[in-house]
């Protein structure tokens, strides 16, 4: 079992332990279900830096990364930097984050927040919405076609934006489908976490220009952005580059101004 499996088969486990103790319809009475959505595919589009900044305590590949700091600070940091949208992972077993992290930086910012999670169930996707999210995120590898459609359907009808993640031409070819807003390419290989943005220049002629091409993981500098840049790349994600250090948003900052220096 690689390290994705299992990740997917303790979110299964989850996902059932929380709909035993929280219904869909219990859900449905956030108030933030009303809220409408910012959407970060257009903020994207109208950028000139694309910098999705993400809060992430730790990581399977590199264990802690940074525990100490509040998300609130951190929200706050990467829109004070110009960041164009922030990724907030919920994942708790393996990533230390929680659904709490993604309303504290809903309550501290109003720039587009991606839900960065696992998503195999409808569940997640409502939950997403009543916990302030703007994004989902989709993972092609963990999903058929057919689920793929069905959350990305959800997602649209509750008002989110969806990022679609792929690897590889396989998993692309697979989910293209018009209820997709994004495009991302992990340049990290899921099951032995290297990383090379190389998988983003290869793909990057398949993904048709209705999308909004994302570029993920292994992005560490301001050359490497401008690169892809050429390969009609909008959006960064970047995560550990910024978390690393002892105040993300100073660190998104600075490389934002290089950025658009």
């Amino acid at each position: 079992m690689n390290i994705l499996d299992k990740i997917v088969a303790d979110k299964r486990k989850e996902v059932d332990l929380k709909k035993s103790l929280i219904t869909i319809s219990q859900l449905e009475t956030s108030i933030l279900m009303e809220r409408t959505s910012i959407s970060l595919a257009e903020a994207l589009r109208q950028s000139n830096s694309g910098i999705i900044a993400e809060h992430k305590r730790r990581s399977p590949s590199k264990s802690v990364i940074n525990q100490g700091l509040s998300v609130q600070d951190v929200a706050k940091g990467y829109a004070d930097a110009g960041a164009c949208g922030m990724s907030v992972l919920t994942d708790g077993k393996y990533f230390g984050g929680s659904l709490d992290d993604l309303i504290l930086a809903r309550a501290a910012t109003n720039i587009p927040i991606l839900r960065k999670e696992f998503i195999i169930d409808e569940y997640q996707i409502v939950e997403a919405k009543a916990y302030g999210a703007d994004v989902i995120l989709l993972i092609a590898a963990i999903l058929s076609r057919e689920e793929i459609k069905t959350l990305s359907e959800l997602a649209k009808k509750l008002g989110l934006d969806v990022l679609l993640e792929v690897h590889n031409e396989a998993e692309l070819k697979k989910s293209l489908m018009p209820s997709l807003d994004m495009l991302g390419v992990n340049n990290r290989n899921l099951k032995t976490f290297e990383v090379s943005l190389e998988t983003s220049k290869t793909l990057s002629s398949n993904i048709p220009d209705d999308f909004v091409k994302v570029s993920e993981s292994g992005i560490s500098s301001v050359e490497a952005i401008r690169e892809l840049k050429e390969f009609d790349f909008q959006g960064f994600l970047i995560g550990e580059n910024f978390m690393k250090t002892d105040n993300p948003g100073v660190s998104a900052s600075g490389f934002i101004k290089k950025l658009e220096a």
